[in-house]
């Protein structure tokens, strides 16, 4: 089985791993007997790695599926999750101020804690899309629902609450009919099976919701050490050798991402320096950027309107700190970028 979008480097961190295992050993499936029906070697799942190959990951669902005799595994994997499973990503969910910046925070951070595939989300008039888009194709039913099923569960954690059941839509086919009320058990209600995309749809207001107990506190230290750690998985993709369906080329930008994120509040950003920083000659740098299809600029204001919108949720830093925590010298500049940026001035962003 070879993912669709991404190369055989991909992994998830041990403990996105735990849940399965977990789950596993709820119906009297042990790590051993996965290893040996998985052909893995010896101590691959206990004790538990550091990582594992996303594809060994997708094929210990179906295969634990198999042994516990269970259809709906993938469901049951998702009721599994906590907290520390999601790595240090898990802890900035807990520190965000309310349930935008999760889903922010997740589309920057979820490749920490896997490589499985991507969130977005987009709004339309009063109903926010979260949609995930799997690496992997729609046959493979337990992955989806595991990820469904762990939003779940991590949302309703994160709200202090059972929260309403989403309009779900799913690109499986549900298995067999006669056996689906158990997506209605876990999930609230019963998905769209054989859709176009995964997808749950919600009220847009939930975006606004606080996140109670968050310690916003601990939030720009939490950023700064997951804008390592991105930059460290950067580095290491880097290292390894370019496949040929998939050259390495997203790997730059966010290495320049990272770099710029680490060096903003410090002064003015340049190319120059980022190109020193990361042992590149500017005219290198330009070039990589330009073979992914990007340039220095647009990561520059990608990375800064990121930085802004977190910054303005937060309402002990003035407009004049933000500017100065972006690198710009003066308010003006900054109010003139983020117009340019999000269709109105920083001011009323922060009040809308």
């Amino acid at each position: 089985m070879t993912p669709a979008l991404f190369d055989h480097a991909s992994r998830v961190a041990g403990s996105y791993l735990q849940p399965l295992l977990e789950a596993a050993a709820q119906r009297g499936v042990t790590a051993q007997a996965l290893e040996q029906a998985a052909h893995l070697p010896a101590g691959t799942l206990e004790p538990l790695p550091e990582s594992l190959a996303a594809d060994d990951y997708v094929r210990l669902l179906d295969i634990a599926a198999d042994l516990a005799n269970d259809p709906h595994f993938g469901l049951h994997v998702g009721q599994c999750v906590k907290l520390g499973n999601y790595t240090v990503y898990g802890l900035i969910l807990l520190s965000c101020r309310d349930f935008g910046q999760v889903f922010e925070q997740t589309m920057r951070y979820e490749q920490l804690a896997h490589d499985l595939g991507r969130s977005s989300i987009t709004i339309d008039d009063d109903l926010a899309h979260y949609t995930w888009h799997s690496n992997y194709s729609s046959a493979q039913r337990h992955l989806a629902d595991s990820v469904f099923s762990g939003i779940r569960v991590f949302s309703n954690w994160l709200a202090g609450i059972t929260l309403p059941a989403n309009e779900l839509r799913l690109m499986h086919d549900g298995g067999p009919p006669e056996l689906r009320d158990e997506y209605a058990r876990v999930l609230g209600d019963l998905p769209v099976f054989n859709a176009e995309a995964n997808v749950a749809s919600f009220n847009a207001a939930l975006l606004t919701w606080p996140v109670p107990n968050a310690d916003v506190s601990l939030y720009p230290v939490l950023q700064q050490h997951a804008e390592q750690l991105l930059q460290q998985r950067a580095a290491n993709q880097t290292a390894q050798p370019a496949q040929p369906a998939q050259p390495a080329q997203p790997a730059i930008t966010q290495q320049v991402h990272a770099a710029i994120v680490a060096r903003l509040s410090h002064g003015q950003v340049r190319l120059a320096t980022i190109a020193d920083e990361l042992k590149l000659s500017p005219r290198t740098l330009q070039r990589k950027l330009s073979e992914a299809g990007a340039t220095f600029q647009q990561v520059l204001d990608q990375a800064r309107f990121a930085l802004a919108k977190d910054y303005l949720r937060r309402p002990e830093l003035s407009l004049i700190d933000i500017a100065f925590l972006l690198g710009y010298q003066e308010q003006s500049a900054f109010n003139h970028a983020f117009k340019e940026w999000a269709g109105m001035n920083p001011g009323a962003y922060r009040n809308s």
